[in-house]
């Protein structure tokens, strides 16, 4: 029997062609956002990698130009509202165009609401929902110019049932995916679909860090039993990235294992 706690190794990974294509991946520096990043640029998308860190950005970027993709640095941080639509416009300028956006940088600050403070909840508005409206409507106007464009949010199961101690967590990506359906209905006649993307338990150095014996409790809630893996998250944003998806928008593909089934 295959050990439930082991890592999943990917099987033989979906293509589509991107080729021509720029894609933008907030949070592209670390975990699902990085597999994201990888996964597109390994499709043929010219992709633009937005994080705080240009540091561990650089990184990405080194990675993606040795396996033979393409990628540039845009160093932004999220919470700077101001920020924005200025590094959408940088971004068009040096590329040419703006095909695919993926909203995937966010933030926990997990805590009961008795103990929340303002700051807390304000953090996490502002980085998970907040920016992506922001990136989104930045994004819009060359995706409309173009007719044609693809909008992938990640939300999370947290915010379609809740979770104890993660008010402000389940409030952003509840909204999220209540944004995701507003514009891809307002969007859709220009050739541009919006979809969400919602995780349950990834495998990361955040569930790493909840130790042993809570990580198998979690695996314990899952039908797969197993967590899942952040390359299953890039799987799916490819899909809904892909050309041929173009009849699907204003859906909300949850990738947890069965959990909420």
């Amino acid at each position: 029997m295959a050990d439930e706690g082991k890592q999943v190794a990917a099987p033989k990974m979906l293509r589509v062609d991107l080729s021509g294509q720029v894609a933008v991946v907030t949070g592209a520096s670390q975990g699902i956002g990085r597999a994201i990043a990888e996964t597109l640029a390994a499709n043929g998308a010219t992709v633009a990698l937005v994080a705080r860190s240009a540091g561990k950005l650089a990184d990405v970027a080194d990675a993606i130009r040795a396996a033979g993709g393409t990628a540039e640095v845009f160093s932004c941080d999220v919470t700077q509202g101001e920020a924005i639509a200025p590094v959408i416009e940088a971004i068009v300028e040096k590329l040419g165009r703006l095909d695919i956006l993926v909203n995937n940088a966010g933030v926990t600050r997990d805590t009961l609401l008795p103990r929340m403070s303002d700051e807390e909840w304000d953090e996490v508005l502002t980085t998970n929902l907040r920016a992506p409206f922001l990136f989104m409507r930045a994004a819009s106007r060359p995706m409309m110019s173009q007719r044609y464009g693809r909008i992938i949010n990640v939300s999370s199961v947290s915010g379609l049932i809740g979770n104890p101690g993660q008010a402000n967590y389940s409030a952003s990506k509840a909204g999220l995916v209540g944004l995701t359906r507003t514009v891809a209905k307002e969007l859709a006649g220009r050739k541009i679909t919006v979809n969400a993307v919602a995780p349950g338990f990834i495998s990361s150095d955040m569930t790493a860090a909840l130790g042993p014996a809570l990580s198998d409790e979690v695996k314990k809630r899952v039908p797969a039993k197993r967590l899942g893996e952040a390359w299953e998250i890039a799987e799916a944003v490819l899909f809904l990235a892909a050309p041929s998806s173009g009849y699907i928008t204003a859906q909300t593909l949850v990738v947890d294992g069965g959990l909420i089934g």
